[in-house]
């Protein structure tokens, strides 16, 4: 029955409220301040902290993944699934707070680990408590809004709060790790009170019998499930679809820096256009939601997907267009200080050797600076990238007792390269097309936030239109391995396009074709889904 209020009721606000609270563990923890701080605190301890980052990551991810499915059958039994999520909440809590608690790099990694499996497991009872708390004709508004508060919500306000903490710790009289403990803190609290109408307000209305041997039921439960997809041509081709679209998406999300950093743009530049996304995100997903009304959640999704994929050619072009000006430029350095690099070598160095070794660490240098030497601030970065390299070499060189020569040799190609970088009329193609870069990456992020809300609470809500509700946790957890694993994907052939043909920018081109396989998955399934939406649930075939 539709309500002709069109007000939330109370169930369906304190869902919604939920990714308000969980969206500041995503911000602070996994994507933006946490990461930095671990880094360093790692890096401090002699350990490689991005490379442990990435294993906890993986780790926290591939278990939940493998999970899902049987914690999503077990859910389903009376009485489950609040109790599992309060739980899994719980150890979120609990580990978060952990890591503000410690200084030793392992604990904190354990912290994160726990923190970030725990909170995935969360979203795969929250998701499914969709078909609890609102019915199909209400579920794209009210999963929409959702996402919608949680961008403006969780992904702004404690976001903004830590920066600031943490830019001004001096002038407010904390150190910069009790700033980052603070924020930890802040994320904790913001969680767990804006967690508590979810907790209260929010129960298990569909649900299977609670049956005497759980975990064997829910065993044989996973492949009548998957079974179950698989007889369900809609839900079948929606999955695959959702598969490699929503791998497109993850892709853009995790890989848009990254890819920013390589080209050369200011990362505070860059981090302040990922902010614009997620306040663009909270009009556009209510809007997709609203819309979907009008003209159904198939639609919507197919032209998400279509905008995703002119983003991605933007973004192929903004690369390829600074790509070129910026080889022409590294490769003019890189003549000119090998050029100078061997000169003062041969001055400088007796032994063939040495002066070999000492032109190749200045070519590393430049190989290494190849993001940096679009930045306006070329110079400095150098400089310091080549102190840090020489520091790194110079014991091979004071073992044998040219130290001296290596200390004046250092001192002539860093004057020379900082004269060269410092000239504003060679460096001019390159810096004009930085700013055209820049400007278009600030466009690409508002364009991102479009659509980045809507296709995700889309994807999740059609989905809950189509499943059994009684068994919706146990569809939901296979709906959460597919997001999960498709996270491999795209990155995967990011970086293998990307090797293979020397250009970042090939790398964005190639992960169009997960955009367009979904495209042909939604556009062969179109029919059926859209039957399935107006059903409100598939039957199996």
């Amino acid at each position: 029955m539709k309500d002709p209020s069109n007000r939330f009721t109370k169930a369906e606000r304190s869902w919604i409220l939920y990714y308000w609270a969980n969206s500041a563990h995503t911000t602070v923890i996994v994507a933006a301040i946490l990461p930095i701080y671990f880094a360093a605190v790692a890096g401090g301890q002699g350990v490689n902290g991005d490379i442990w980052w990435g294993y906890g990551t993986s780790l926290a991810t591939f278990a939940a993944a493998l999970l899902a499915p049987l914690l999503g059958s077990i859910g389903d039994y009376q009485g489950m699934k609040k109790r599992l999520f309060t739980i899994f909440l719980g150890i979120a809590l609990f580990a978060t707070l952990l890591i503000a608690l410690v200084d030793d790099w392992r604990l904190m990694l354990v912290g994160y680990v726990l923190s970030y499996f725990s909170y995935t497991v969360t979203n795969l009872f929250y998701d499914s408590f969709l078909t609890d708390v609102t019915t199909p004709d209400r579920m794209d508004r009210v999963s929409t809004y959702g996402y919608g508060f949680g961008y403006i919500g969780g992904s702004t306000i404690p976001f903004i709060v830590a920066i600031a903490m943490i830019q001004l710790h001096g002038s407010i009289g904390i150190t910069n790790s009790m700033a980052v403990k603070l924020s930890i803190l802040l994320t904790v609290a913001w969680w767990f009170l804006f967690s508590l109408p979810m907790i209260r307000n929010v129960h298990q209305v569909h649900f299977d019998p609670k049956p005497a041997h759980v975990m064997q039921n829910s065993f044989s439960r996973i492949a009548r499930t998957f079974l179950g997809i698989m007889s369900r041509r809609a839900m079948f081709l929606f999955m695959l679809a959702y598969f490699f679209y929503i791998d497109g998406v993850n892709t853009v999300i995790h890989m848009a820096t990254s890819y920013g950093a390589v080209l050369g743009l200011d990362t505070t530049g860059m981090i302040l256009a990922l902010l614009v996304t997620q306040l663009v995100a909270f009009p556009f997903a209510i809007l997709f939601g609203r819309l979907a009304r009008v003209v159904g959640a198939v639609r919507m999704i197919s032209i998400a997907i279509a905008v995703y994929t002119v983003i991605c050619l933007l973004g192929f072009y903004m690369g390829h267009s600074l790509e070129t000006p910026q080889g022409q430029y590294i490769e003019g350095f890189r003549n000119h200080i090998q050029a100078k690099a061997a000169i003062v070598g041969v001055a400088r160095f007796e032994s063939e050797a040495s002066q070999q070794a000492f032109t190749q660490m200045v070519d590393d240098t430049v190989t290494r600076s190849v993001g940096p030497l679009s930045s306006n601030k070329r110079a400095d970065l150098f400089a310091d990238r080549l102190d840090e390299r020489g520091a790194e070499a110079r014991p091979a060189f004071a073992d044998r007792n040219e130290g001296d020569a290596f200390d004046k040799a250092l001192e002539a190609v860093r004057a020379d390269a900082s004269a060269y970088l410092a000239d504003t009329a060679r460096a001019a193609p390159l810096d004009r097309a930085v700013a055209f870069s820049t400007t278009l990456f600030w466009i690409l992020a508002a364009l991102v936030g479009t659509c980045q809300g809507g296709i995700q609470a889309l994807s999740r809500s059609f989905f809950g239109k189509l499943v059994p509700p009684e068994k919706s946790n146990e569809y939901f957890g296979f709906f959460d391995i597919f997001g999960k694993f498709a996270a491999v994907l795209g990155p995967a052939l990011y970086g293998v396009i990307a090797g293979l043909t020397g250009r970042s920018s090939y790398g964005i081109l190639s992960v169009i074709a997960l955009f367009l396989i979904g495209g042909v998955f939604m556009f062969l399934g179109r029919k059926d889904m859209v039957e399935a939406e107006r059903r409100g649930r598939e039957q199996p075939a």
